[in-house]
């Protein structure tokens, strides 16, 4: 088998891998990147058209420098490439006033500086005439930055920026074995090894099965579209219903924004209870309409009456928990020559290429740009 010499090489190149190879190659670093399925494919986890992109992040206080900086990256390579790969547009963060998404995004917005702005209930009611079902005490937390971004388009443009800087890319390759040792790293798949000083695994759903003994859970969650009951109604156009996040008061936790471009109006359905996990290379990519179906639709026919409830396009999709919630970015401290980054616990994407600046820092010893050591995967054996 033929064994090729690099100095690093990214295994996954979806949000937070092909950000990576991108920062690498930036620096004139000799990377490789590997990716088992084409770039931007609908198989993993960076996919759907669209994500959420927020500021004022309420799942850790520590994520906004990093939206910020994924943030300017995104705007400096859109510039470069005629590309728009992120469009702030705002978003409500609705509910009661001690729910997460209210608190949390005052919290997160104090401590990064960013300015939001808090909406009583009439004002609430009065911006968003297509909000029904809201509980007498609701209300709501705007942050103009935030918006939505485009993950096969990002991934995608991630990659083909570090072409351009001089990266090798391997698509539709299959990484088998990670081997790390005290000369470096070998990294093999069916064709062809790698052997490089280091190693950035960003494989999703895949993270734990290439980099076993991380406290990792992914689990199966389908995306899905809305249409308005009146097709010549502009109430859920992304101008008139922005991103938003809404914990009910019955509980359940729907988020969305409306459409735009060649998108329709995305809802999703959040509880707090456990998920099954699931093996990625058995993930079920049947639509079941009565457990995928119903449930999404009952909520959403009593949340937003405008849009038809039964969803116009529905496809599967692979989340990652982490035993925290919080991602796992750095080195292992068993192995310090295989750098992970993943277990995103579905809030990853928006923190794509701030992430990627990050694992680059790592990866050439640069002291990084924000404080990392929420993410650190030694974390759990501490």
């Amino acid at each position: 088998m033929e064994i090729l010499n690099k100095d690093v090489v990214v295994v996954g190149l979806g949000g937070f891998g092909s950000a990576a190879l991108w920062r690498l190659a930036q620096r004139g670093v000799e990377v490789a990147g590997v990716e088992r399925q084409a770039i931007g494919h609908h198989l993993g986890s960076s996919h759907g058209r669209t994500r959420l992109f927020r500021v004022a992040c309420q799942e850790h206080p520590g994520l906004p420098p990093i939206a910020l900086k994924t943030l300017a990256l995104w705007t400096s390579l859109g510039e470069e490439t005629g590309e728009t790969l992120v469009r702030q547009t705002g978003c409500l963060s609705v509910g009661a006033p001690d729910s997460g998404p209210v608190r949390g995004a005052l919290e997160a917005a104090a401590a990064a500086g960013v300015p939001v702005t808090s909406l009583s209930h009439d004002e609430l009611v009065a911006r968003q005439p297509q909000y029904a079902g809201l509980a007498p005490g609701d209300v709501a937390v705007w942050d103009p930055g935030a918006g939505v971004c485009y993950p096969e388009r990002n991934v995608r443009a991630h990659v083909a920026a570090a072409r351009r800087l001089g990266a090798d890319v391997y698509p539709h390759t299959m990484v088998t074995e990670i081997e790390a040792d005290d000369d470096g790293v070998t990294v093999r798949t069916p064709t062809v090894a790698f052997h490089a000083s280091q190693v950035v695994v960003a494989a999703g759903a895949w993270l734990g099965a290439l980099v076993p003994g991380l406290p990792l859970r992914p689990r199966r969650t389908p995306l899905y579209w809305f249409a308005p009951r009146d097709p010549a109604s502009s109430d859920f156009t992304l101008a008139r219903f922005p991103a938003f996040i809404w914990r009910r008061e019955n509980g359940d936790g729907l988020w969305g924004h409306g459409s735009d471009e060649d998108f329709g109006v995305k809802v999703g359905l959040d509880r707090d209870e456990p998920h099954d996990a699931v093996d990625p290379e058995e993930l079920d990519r049947y639509i079941h309409p009565g457990t995928d179906l119903d449930e999404l639709s009952s909520a959403v026919a009593a949340a937003f009456p405008g849009l038809d409830p039964r969803p116009a396009k529905v496809i599967p999709c692979m989340v990652t928990d982490s035993a925290d919630g919080q991602f796992l970015v750095g080195r292992l401290p068993e192995r310090p020559r295989i750098v992970v980054a993943g277990g995103d616990s579905g809030h990853g994407f928006k923190h794509a290429a701030g992430v990627g600046e990050l694992l680059a820092q790592l990866v050439t010893g640069e002291d990084p740009y924000c404080a990392v050591d929420f993410l650190d995967p030694g974390r759990f054996s501490r």
